[in-house]
């Protein structure tokens, strides 16, 4: 338990044979305050133990013995599922509002202001400028934007990213304004460029 708590490991492979007290109330107690997955390992066949372990809370159950690959196969689903639990908790990409000095893009309503002025774009527009204004300073190349922003929606027209870009920085507005911020990288791709103090 010391352990746990120390390290907060990823996962944990429990045996139920235990000196002191046995597998079950470790994962008893790990249950209490942590949803860490654990895969029990037990010489004991019976339904009863297996159930028991499951309902005190264990994510897997091994019985001994096993193979090796059996047991990093089981591993290897566990953290797989963790994983996928994790990505669908968190915040759709492209779900937060981005405020910024002179710049909010509201995905919920689709709304852009740009230095105080509701600017109209098309839903690629849209799209193109949350994905680089979300990650400042980032470079996306042509072919990534094309596959993020367009997909299979995409008809082929290798300028389509260019002449997207151009009506960006006349809708966001003049010398000054955010359209300025997006910045070409010739050759490479586009960046949404850091305002002042790393905005």
């Amino acid at each position: 338990m010391a352990t746990v708590e120390r390290e907060d490991p990823d996962l944990i492979i429990l045996d139920l044979m235990l000196p002191g007290f046995d597998g079950f109330e470790v994962c008893r107690r790990v249950r209490r305050a942590r949803i860490t997955p654990i895969l029990m390992l037990t010489a004991r066949s019976t339904e009863l133990d297996k159930v028991l372990g499951l309902e005190l809370g264990a994510d897997d159950y091994l019985t001994k013995p096993f193979s090796q690959r059996e047991l990093m196969a089981r591993v290897g689903a566990l953290l797989r599922r963790v994983e996928l639990l994790r990505e669908h908790s968190r915040p759709a990409e492209g779900a937060v509002r981005i405020a910024l000095p002179d710049l909010t893009i509201d995905p919920a309503t689709r709304e852009v202001v740009s230095a105080g002025v509701l600017v109209t774009l098309t839903a690629k527009e849209f799209d193109l400028l949350r994905l680089l204004a979300a990650n400042p300073g980032r470079v996306f190349s042509r072919e990534y934007l094309l596959d993020r922003v367009w997909g299979e929606d995409y008809g082929g027209f290798d300028r389509t990213v260019d002449t997207h870009i151009l009506r960006l920085r006349k809708k966001l507005g003049g010398p000054g304004s955010p359209g300025e911020r997006i910045a070409t990288l010739w050759g490479v791709g586009y960046k949404f460029e850091r305002g002042e103090g790393g905005q």
